[in-house]
């Protein structure tokens, strides 16, 4: 049987086990490779999020109230990469961080009730993760991916080595389709994380 990206999403997050309501699929946006996000919102549904990145676009802010306005509407989760008073200002959920957060960020987030994730390429920063109270952490590349073109990939069996690791709830990321994600259904992953899959 063929799957599609949200379906595939969706095993993979009823295993989540940690009581926490973690968005089975996420899209991410990209600048250069999604730079209308706004257009994609009618493939997620009710309980997806939408990560905004678009670090460097002028219109982040107003693009980031647009979001906003679409997913409460959809009841789609918003996670604002990077900018803690964006988050608060657009009502998001969530805020999302770089590898190499610092704890005071994390403690900030929380104590505005936000769904804390973060950005991971290794056992390490899953560990960091984990003990500075992040709820999921999106670990990549799983596959090789346009967003880090000549990064080496993690593959299936180092992703799946490093999710069975984690204390902390993992996000594969990186070159994740509709026809590769099949290839991490015993990985542990919680969810999908995704701009290709969504640009395509």
């Amino acid at each position: 049987m063929n799957f599609t990206l949200a379906e595939h999403a969706d095993r993979l997050n009823l295993r989540l086990r940690s009581g926490k309501h973690l968005p089975p699929l996420v899209l991410v946006t990209d600048e250069q490779r999604l730079p209308d996000p706004l257009g994609t919102m009618p493939r997620l549904r009710s309980g997806d999020a939408v990560l905004l990145r678009h670090y460097a676009a002028p219109q982040r802010r107003d693009l980031a109230f647009s979001l906003a306005e679409r997913c409460r509407a959809g009841r789609i989760q918003l996670i604002i990469g990077g900018d803690l008073e964006l988050a608060r200002a657009v009502g998001a959920d969530g805020v999302h961080f770089p590898q190499g957060f610092s704890l005071g960020w994390v403690r900030a987030a929380k104590a505005a009730g936000l769904l804390v994730t973060t950005a991971a390429h290794d056992g390490p920063a899953l560990v960091a993760a984990f003990r500075m109270g992040a709820d999921a952490a999106l670990l990549s590349p799983v596959f090789p991916t346009l967003s880090h073109p000549g990064m080496p990939a993690l593959g299936v069996i180092r992703f799946a080595a490093l999710v069975r690791e984690s204390r902390v709830p993992v996000y594969a990321l990186g070159g994740v389709s509709a026809g590769s994600v099949g290839r991490l259904q015993h990985s542990g992953a919680v969810g999908v994380a995704a701009v290709g899959a969504f640009s395509a």
